[in-house]
């Protein structure tokens, strides 16, 4: 069996104790985003559109549209809609709209 030397003892022993102190606090904080749903959904908010709010805004627009297009044909696709709606072009490039103005 292979030991570890003095220092890289103390290191790994570190570096748990140190993980160990960031899962403690991501579970108090996990405890403080629970209490402020409880605070949402007592003001009368919906707390599962929260949620849904928190997480697109973690995404860029694009990414976004992407999520909702795949989202639309698989609806489609299972008959959940009629049709697949058109989804808006992507933003163009601020010289690309003063090139075609020229």
């Amino acid at each position: 069996m292979t030991t570890l030397q003095a220092s890289a003892q103390k290191q790994l022993r570190q570096l748990i104790e140190q993980i160990e102190r960031l899962e403690e606090e991501k579970k108090a904080h996990a405890g403080d985003i629970r209490d402020k749903y409880l605070e949402a959904k007592a003001m009368g908010f919906d707390v599962k559109a929260l949620r849904k709010i928190v997480s697109l805004r973690k995404k860029s627009q694009t990414d976004r549209q992407e999520e909702e297009a795949i989202l639309a044909v698989y609806m489609h696709a299972l008959g959940m809609i009629d049709e697949v709606p058109e989804l808006p072009s992507a933003p163009r490039d601020v010289d690309e709209a003063e090139d075609e103005a020229a």
